[in-house]
């Protein structure tokens, strides 16, 4: 069977990840029957490698996924690293700074472990989606950062879902032609090092496969992805996604608790007249 386009990348949260947790059977089957298919289905998250790799073997993927918007590029079976950009310790103190002196809740994110400044409620809401346990570490985040010498792949700051949008706007200014500022969700600002986004780990993983951009598909939901989606030969936002992906995107498929990513498998990767 030829296949219209070889590799399929979805970001998780929002996108096949449904609103109350987990995948849904109908997104499970359309991505078994693809991969028998001889399509490559891949996940590009913004989480921490750790987090995503329960989902990826759930699924029985197989080869990479790409963590941290794509600074961590992985193998699922053996765990060998592929990729790893971090940001440089002296920058990593910067950041943590800058977001303590907003005094917002702050990650700090070094390979599987994850330092929070505070123990509260922002706290217990990411272990509970994420499945992981973060290491609190005080309110002087970067003081321990620069102690411990840490070069993380990505820092982070909470936010309440009204105050989001105006701490993405400063960070991205703040730090405009310095390091990639991005947001996942509405209570999420995420700094990764320059250029580290999803769109280079699309390239990344497309290149690894030889399969050429134009015979790939990404799927996503938030601002996050948007540029793995313009890279892509078939860039989709899910109908839950923000106005701005929708905009951006080729394609607009259901919702994330719709089987959106389904949707877009059988229609453009296995070819169903759907």
């Amino acid at each position: 069977m030829s296949l219209s386009y070889g590799l399929i990348v979805s970001d998780f949260d929002g996108t096949l990840r449904r609103s109350e947790g987990g995948i849904s059977e109908g997104n499970i089957r359309a991505v078994k029957e693809y991969i028998a298919a001889g399509g490559i289905f891949a996940f590009c998250t913004g989480r921490m490698l750790s987090s995503i790799l329960p989902y990826a073997k759930k699924l029985g993927l197989s080869g990479l996924v790409a963590a941290y918007q794509g600074a961590v590029i992985a193998d699922i079976e053996s765990g060998k690293i592929l990729r790893d950009v971090r940001i440089e310790n002296g920058d990593a103190v910067g950041i943590c700074r800058y977001f303590q002196d907003l005094e917002r809740h702050i990650h700090v994110y070094d390979g599987d472990n994850v330092y929070m400044n505070r123990d509260d409620e922002y706290k217990r809401m990411y272990e509970s989606i994420c499945g992981v346990s973060g290491i609190v570490t005080g309110e002087d985040i970067a003081s321990f950062v620069l102690e411990k010498n840490i070069c993380p792949q990505k820092v982070l700051a909470m936010n309440a879902a009204e105050d989001n949008a105006r701490v993405y706007g400063a960070a991205a200014e703040k730090f405009k032609g310095r390091f990639d500022v991005t947001s996942s969700s509405d209570f999420l600002v995420e700094v990764t090092s320059f250029d580290c986004n999803k769109g280079g780990a699309l390239a990344f993983l497309s290149d690894y496969y030889r399969i050429p951009l134009d015979k790939t598909a990404a799927i996503g939901d938030n601002y996050n992805d948007i540029p793995m989606i313009r890279k892509a030969g078939l860039g989709v936002a899910v109908s839950n996604g923000v106005p701005a992906i929708k905009e951006a995107a080729d394609f607009v498929t259901r919702s994330c608790d719709e089987d959106g990513v389904g949707y877009v498998i059988r229609k453009f990767g296995l070819g169903e007249n759907i």
